[in-house]
């Protein structure tokens, strides 16, 4: 019983039936509901009646839990638990061991790990399992990235001849084509992250849920009734923030949100913001024939980005597009207008005088700010937690701190993981405190180290990081007295890269010259986030550039980029 989907849905062996002698140790109470739920989520509806004929031949039909453990998602409950799960906290008057308030990939990551422990767990979904991250971010995203940027590579004759490729005629593509593959694919894996969480005897909740101001009570907001737990962890993940002035319509003027459903395709479209959101967007509308203004506070374009990546990028992925850019400039009033008939109008005002510089006359204006935390009546205050700016404090155990700063008390048997604790507000860094929230929990200390998460931004080509830029490790390094250390890979001088006429692109690795430990790495070519990985790794594990040096990397590879620069960092050359 084998599923296609095996990151969601897991095995069951016949060697998890076991005979009448451990049947006693079964818990007996909502499982059959709970496999029956699992087996008609499942893709194999055919199988169902000779699982069920195998069950009841054996006398199991009333008599299985959902424990996961190892590679298996079912299994029976037997008196002594595998030693990496909490003990259970069912017995006690709570309803749940663990509530989560949220299911976007944080909170699904956190329900996931709280079952992995035997934890009786709940997840409020707020009518939105997946989150931003699945239906209105990472997910569709880069399902239109992908559409478009295989409409650029068919578009670039001068490329493809180098390969020996001709196109005839012009390629064309259909937006609404694209739009729905976004669609699809963010419809498939909300289904798929919602049958998990059925899967393992998650209860989802549909509404959205509050906080009581009494102790483990959460309120679902939708129906009123309140549910109880030992533990809750609040999830609530983050909102697209819009300056004041900007009239969304979400139309002519929208955010991420509005962005992503692809009504139409402008032909000259305003990105307020240059991050890692505008950049992408930028990526896709320049491929779909759109020309692009990038409208930017500060005085740098791109300016969270390691700088001199940044630089590259600039020479990369802005220079040789249409795409021009204001810096230290801010959209003050933004007014929607009407495809085809009225414009949208932006005016500009200097970031430091506050003068009028400039009105700018668009067909479409994306809000590309960044994000804010989604944390607005959730019962926070009757709680006792003091936000700041809509952010929850924690600790490093993810546990929520009364207020931010030195006077914050932890708050007992409360977290608090994702955008809405603004530690790092990325998904895949969302999923991990979740999973860290649980270790807490079951009293293994845990702690997730930031500087490890690797992020990405997937442009054409992609832009991928883990730890400080370079600025800051210099401040760093200044501040604790050790020497920064760096080395260069490039693509063009990799076989791999060359082949795909693809040789732009830099690797950058930072170290502590005194320890030869990894301390970040920057990188800006084909396949940058694939590459990452392999960095974010040595950062977590403290591996030193000699011992990076030395290890093999596959030829002919991109991750040979890396391997250039770890053997630059130690004196050696490579091939």
């Amino acid at each position: 019983f084998e599923s296609r989907e095996p990151s969601y849905v897991q095995q069951l062996h016949p060697s998890d039936i076991v005979s009448g002698a451990g049947r006693q140790h079964f818990n007996r109470n909502r499982s059959t509901t709970v496999l029956i739920r699992s087996l008609l989520h499942s893709q194999y509806l055919n199988m169902r009646h000779t699982v069920v004929f195998l069950l009841s031949s054996l006398g199991l039909t009333s008599s299985f839990a959902f424990f996961p453990s190892g590679r298996h998602a079912i299994s029976p409950r037997t008196a002594s638990a595998p030693s990496r799960t909490c003990p259970s906290m069912s017995e006690s008057s709570y309803e749940y061991d663990v509530i989560i308030v949220g299911c976007g990939v944080g909170g699904h990551g956190c329900a996931l790990h709280s079952r992995a422990q035997d934890l009786s767990t709940a997840v409020f979904a707020g009518a939105d399992v997946g989150g931003t991250c699945v239906n209105r971010g990472c997910v569709p995203s880069k399902a239109l990235l992908a559409a478009s940027g295989r409409v650029r590579e068919m578009r670039d004759a001068s490329h493809l001849s180098d390969l020996g490729i001709k196109v005839e005629g012009s390629v064309e593509f259909d937006r609404s084509g694209i739009a729905a593959h976004a669609k699809n694919l963010a419809n498939r894996v909300k289904g798929n992250l919602e049958n998990s969480l059925v899967g393992l005897g998650v209860d989802v909740i549909e509404g959205r849920g509050v906080l009581t101001g009494k102790p483990h009570e959460v309120m679902d907001g939708t129906t009123g009734k309140v549910y109880t737990a030992k533990d809750i962890v609040l999830a609530p993940g983050s909102v697209p923030f819009v300056p004041p002035g900007c009239e969304v319509d979400e139309k002519t003027v929208y955010t991420s949100d509005g962005a992503l459903n692809l009504e139409f395709v402008p032909e000259y479209v305003a990105i307020i913001g240059s991050g890692y959101i505008g950049l992408e967007f930028s990526d896709v509308y320049t491929a779909l024939g759109s020309e692009v203004t990038f409208i930017e506070a500060l005085p740098m374009i791109m300016p969270t980005f390691d700088r001199e990546i940044a630089k590259q990028a600039e020479r990369m992925l802005i220079r040789p597009r249409p795409i021009d850019f204001r810096t230290g400039v801010f959209a003050s009033k933004v007014t929607p207008g009407i495809p085809g008939e009225r414009p949208v109008t932006i005016e500009m005002i200097d970031a430091d005088t506050k003068e009028h510089v400039e009105t700018l006359e668009v067909d479409a204006a994306m809000i590309a700010t960044g994000r804010v935390p989604n944390t607005a009546e959730m019962g926070l205050e009757a709680a006792g937690v003091t936000t700041s700016r809509g952010f929850v404090a924690v600790d490093e155990n993810m546990r929520v701190l009364t207020e931010h700063g030195d006077a914050g008390e932890v708050m007992p048997n409360l977290y608090c993981i994702g955008d809405a604790n603004g530690k790092m507000m990325l998904a895949h860094a969302a999923s991990a405190q979740g999973i860290s929230a649980i270790e807490n929990i079951c009293g293994r200390e845990h702690a997730v180290d930031h500087d490890a998460v690797p992020a990405a931004c997937f442009t054409h080509p992609e832009i991928a990081m883990v730890g400080p830029t370079e600025e800051q490790a210099k401040e760093k390094a200044e501040k604790e007295g050790w020497e920064l250390g760096k080395s260069t890979g490039s693509f063009k001088a990799n076989s791999k890269a060359l082949a795909e006429g693809e040789g732009a692109g830099i690797a950058k690795v930072l170290y502590n010259k005194g320890s030869g430990k990894v301390v970040a790495v920057h990188i800006i070519g084909l396949h940058a986030a694939d590459l990452i990985q392999e960095c974010a790794n040595a950062v977590a594990a403290g591996t030193t550039v000699q011992e990076l040096s030395m290890m093999v990397h596959t030829h002919p590879t991109l991750c040979e980029v890396l391997d250039e620069a770890f053997k630059g960092a130690v004196g050696m050359s490579a091939h």
